[in-house]
């Protein structure tokens, strides 16, 4: 077939004998069969992920106790939330945990990280140890700090009477409830500790030695050096720290259950964060409609604040193009 002929037929809108036309059959087969491959996910995001969502979207708007059908309320739910000073309560508790939580998680592991980079005897060791709490099951931990911080036969209140300290009654005194709740969750900051000694590996040794000759201190290689490389590390760790605090659940309820499925949220409620009032109106107060429409508004804030975080981002995380 000569070229004159192949340009003949592609403009009448015919193709040639051999040139491709079994491509559409072959690619439709390679589609059916990728298809084939990826159905175990798609079914399971279909039906776990993507309809429960739209689900909890649609009973937001009713009221349903899983009884009985839903009825529609349409945005009675929403506004029974600005007038529910339970669930005020329960946003005020969850925004302290996250103002001191968030920080404080973020400065030890950056601080630990720094000691585990030091070259010393024994330093595999010490990052096992470190890492060990993060992989121990949050039930787990948080019956095990129950069980330290209780007044009477707790082993912190027998540390510190080792000074002369009377130490408090930490899960019957509203003032030191949520201390305890963050120093649960500090337990665990050994993973966020490991990512940041990855971080701190990976800045140039010639930098610090260059400071060094230039006179710089601790300090102004930390500001100078360390800071602008472990930024990034930091803008992801206080996303995923706030998300974790917004979201606390298991540290608050294991330390102020008395009863299996209790409304239980210890003195003077101040233990009740966000999470917790969510199970509660979904699971004990069987409010389901009332409950997705708090999961709906904290999925908002949580979004606003990450937005936040990111916005703000570029005047302290350096991508190394400044």
């Amino acid at each position: 077939m000569t070229a004159t002929t192949v340009s003949s037929r592609i403009r009448q809108g015919t193709r040639p004998a051999g040139s491709g036309g079994g491509r559409r059959p072959r690619r439709r087969r390679s589609t059916l069969i990728g298809l084939a491959f990826a159905a175990p996910f798609i079914v399971g995001f279909l039906f776990l992920f993507a309809y429960p969502i739209a689900a909890s979207a649609f009973y937001s708007f009713t009221d349903f106790n899983l009884f009985q059908s839903p009825e529609w309320v349409g945005l009675a739910n929403y506004v029974q939330m600005f007038n529910d000073g339970v669930f005020w309560k329960s946003l005020a508790n969850t925004a302290i945990l996250t103002v001191f939580g968030v920080p404080l998680s973020i400065g030890i592991a950056l601080a630990g990280a720094h000691l585990l980079n030091t070259p010393v005897r024994g330093q595999p060791l010490y990052r096992a140890l470190i890492y060990l709490p993060s992989i121990v099951p949050v039930v787990v931990g948080g019956y095990l700090w129950r069980w330290m911080l209780n007044a009477e036969y707790g082993f912190v209140n027998f540390f510190l009477s080792w000074f002369g300290i009377e130490g408090p009654a930490w899960l019957q005194n509203p003032d030191f409830t949520k201390p305890s709740i963050i120093f649960l969750s500090l337990w665990t900051v050994g993973g966020t500790m490991i990512i940041y000694l990855a971080a701190l590996q990976e800045v140039p040794k010639e930098l610090y030695e260059a400071a060094e000759l230039d006179g710089a201190g601790i300090w102004r290689r930390f500001t100078n050096v360390t800071w602008p490389t472990v930024s990034p590390v930091t803008l992801f760790q206080v996303i995923v720290s706030i998300i974790g605090f917004l979201q606390i659940f298991a540290q608050p309820y294991i330390m102020a259950q008395e009863r299996l499925n209790q409304a239980s949220s210890g003195p003077g409620q101040s233990m009740l964060s966000y999470a917790m009032y969510l199970y509660q109106n979904a699971f004990v107060f069987l409010k389901m409609g009332y409950a997705s429409a708090m999961a709906w508004t904290l999925f908002l804030v949580t979004l606003a604040v990450s937005l936040i975080v990111l916005a703000t981002s570029k005047k302290w995380v350096h991508d190394g193009s400044n």
